[in-house]
């Protein structure tokens, strides 16, 4: 095996390494902070999947090039592993796009509940000490539909939370056959 073809491994075992890694986590924990509606961090986890997803398509581009240089890539074993990481690639498109959904709903939800904690006023009780004939800075409680936007969101929070579960047990599982696959077979 010459230098090239080490290197070419190498890089891509890198590749496996520094991206495969940081994107399971990523998508491994969407679900929990959605279901605590944390924003910025459910937010920052869409950026991290995103970032390490797209470096992830380095491990495929090695692959294959380790394959050809070691003539293997006509092997039914490295065909069978770059068809299913293509499908995890897939399903993690799939994934950015719920967590997208997710962050949208979640924001949906925490602006509404700002805008009737606003109209509430400060005593919780719809009064803030205005007198009658005062200008109000925000429309009216009554104004809000209160059950409608907050329950649209927590469910399509909850329905993309159940979505990114599933599918990233699936990827993992994914990636586990193809580590299986390569230690098994080189």
């Amino acid at each position: 095996m010459s230098f090239t073809d080490r290197l070419v491994i190498w890089l891509h075992v890198a590749f496996v390494v520094f991206s495969i890694g940081p994107v399971t986590i990523a998508i491994l924990a969407s679900p929990r902070y959605i279901r605590q509606r944390n924003v910025p961090v459910v937010r920052y986890l869409l950026r991290t999947t995103r970032i390490f997803g797209t470096a992830s398509l380095g491990v495929l581009v090695f692959g294959i090039v380790a394959a050809q240089q070691l003539k293997k890539l006509s092997t039914t074993w490295i065909t069978a592993a770059m068809t299913l990481f293509v499908v995890s690639l897939v399903l993690l498109v799939i994934i950015m796009r719920d967590q997208r959904k997710a962050v949208v709903a979640l924001e949906t939800a925490a602006e509404h509940e700002a805008l009737v904690t606003a109209n509430n006023g400060p005593d919780g009780n719809g009064h803030d000490g205005r007198r009658q004939g005062d200008a109000p800075d925000a429309p009216d409680a009554e104004a809000i539909p209160l059950g409608s936007a907050p329950a649209a969101a927590a469910h399509i929070a909850n329905v993309e939370r159940g979505r990114i579960a599933s599918m990233a047990g699936i990827i993992t599982l994914i990636w586990l056959v193809i580590l299986v696959i390569m230690v098994w077979n080189s």
